[in-house]
């Protein structure tokens, strides 16, 4: 999936912020500490120091969305991290109640608020909840 590509499928996600360019995408996936989950209709960015995870965002074509793809993205994210990372973390905007319930279905519990975080034009500015859920880092598998 090319740079340009996310910040066409993050646009289309984000319709309420400002989407990631092309240019911010390639410098992420520059880095060796991120890692893209890919889909058809959407993505998942991933950081990953040490052995603290961060959801850097996850995108979802509108037209595809409540078919389970964000929740099977989520799947694979925290599956790659059970002997990787002993926290996750992760941001989401206050008023974004399907991503909030998502997140709270794969264990992440609101932690800090950032207000009036994200920029909302037109309309008030939306708060940040940062999200964590601890992992079983280092737990022997049954």
């Amino acid at each position: 999936m090319t740079p340009a590509r996310l910040a066409e499928l993050h646009a289309a996600a984000f319709t309420h912020e400002r989407p990631w360019s092309a240019a911010e995408m390639a410098s992420l996936l520059d880095s060796p500490h991120v890692t893209l989950l890919p889909h058809p209709h959407g993505f998942a960015l991933t950081r990953l120091i040490l052995d603290e995870a961060e959801l850097l965002t996850l995108a979802v074509d509108p037209a595809h969305q409540r078919q389970g793809i964000g929740d099977s993205l989520m799947q694979s994210w925290l599956a790659r991290l059970e002997t990787r990372a002993a926290t996750a973390f992760l941001e989401v905007a206050a008023d974004n109640t399907p991503a909030r319930a998502l997140y709270q279905r794969h264990g992440f519990a609101v932690i800090s608020t950032r207000p009036g975080y994200y920029r909302r034009t037109p309309g008030p500015n939306a708060d940040a909840l940062i999200m964590q859920r601890y992992l079983p880092y280092g737990k022997p598998r049954d």
